[in-house]
């Protein structure tokens, strides 16, 4: 290539918002988590992801809302159609994202049977959803959790192949099994705020979770120096929660 010539394509480059090459251990740590392998808690101490799933539903703004006046990043794992078409909480999703939520993959329906699933079935509970959120907040995550944290069967091995970090957890509210606020707390509190930062699994479709214990761990966080971040910042990988995807023009489930 004659000088000119290189010249040229390296003002092209910059132009083009070109980043410049990246030494190996800083793409190790751009890269984030393994795809394909269960995480359960933090890479780090001193923080808490909260981290809610089954939405979005009618409690999801207030959600992200609480969160946001307590100087906290949630994380919502959310479904396509199991408490109505994911489109009708088109504004709440949303609203979360440009908040700073992580807004992550919990499938297209929730299927009870997930961790027995063909990899073709697997893989398109996760492209619908997909699509879905790319219409909604024009990015698809990288982040999911199995519907009843199942790990078994093709699961794995697909959400590998499809570039999915899989979050399971460390400690469970216990709010779908009837557990009380305050026995969720009881929970937290015999878990101890020491070694890498819990992820915790809760559910944001129920009041007490968004109006009780949602704050409850709040001050928790802060009586013991936590810092409340999203899954995949507590991860070390702050960056890397989405990727492009392909919409389209669908609005309804």
């Amino acid at each position: 290539m004659h000088l000119s010539s290189l010249l040229a394509a390296s003002l092209l480059a910059i132009n083009a918002g070109a980043v410049p090459v990246l030494d190996p251990i800083q793409m190790m740590k751009r890269a984030g988590p393994a795809a394909g392998q269960v995480i359960t808690k933090c890479s780090s101490p001193g923080m808490l992801a909260l981290a809610y799933d089954d939405g979005p539903y009618q409690y999801t703004q207030k959600l992200a809302d609480t969160l946001s006046a307590g100087g906290a990043k949630g994380t919502f794992f959310v479904t396509g159609t199991l408490y109505g078409c994911i489109y009708g909480q088109k504004t709440a999703l949303q609203n979360a994202y440009k908040a700073g939520h992580q807004i992550a993959s919990h499938t297209w329906t929730h299927p009870q049977n997930f961790g027995s699933m063909s990899a073709a079935d697997l893989t398109s509970q996760m492209t619908k959803l997909e699509t879905a959120l790319v219409n909604i907040i024009g990015v698809k995550p990288t982040y999911m959790r199995p519907p009843y944290l199942a790990t078994g069967g093709s699961v794995l091995s697909t959400m590998k192949t499809l570039g999915y970090r899989v979050i399971t957890d460390d400690i469970d509210a216990g709010d779908w099994d009837k557990k009380t606020p305050q026995q969720s707390e009881a929970l937290f509190t015999a878990a101890g705020a020491s070694g890498n930062g819990h992820i915790p699994l809760m559910h944001e479709t129920y009041s007490t979770t968004v109006d009780t214990l949602t704050p409850w761990l709040i001050n928790w966080a802060k009586t013991n120096n936590l810092k409340l971040v999203t899954v995949a910042e507590c991860l070390g990988d702050p960056t890397g929660a989405y990727v492009n995807g392909t919409g389209s023009s669908q609005t309804s489930c």
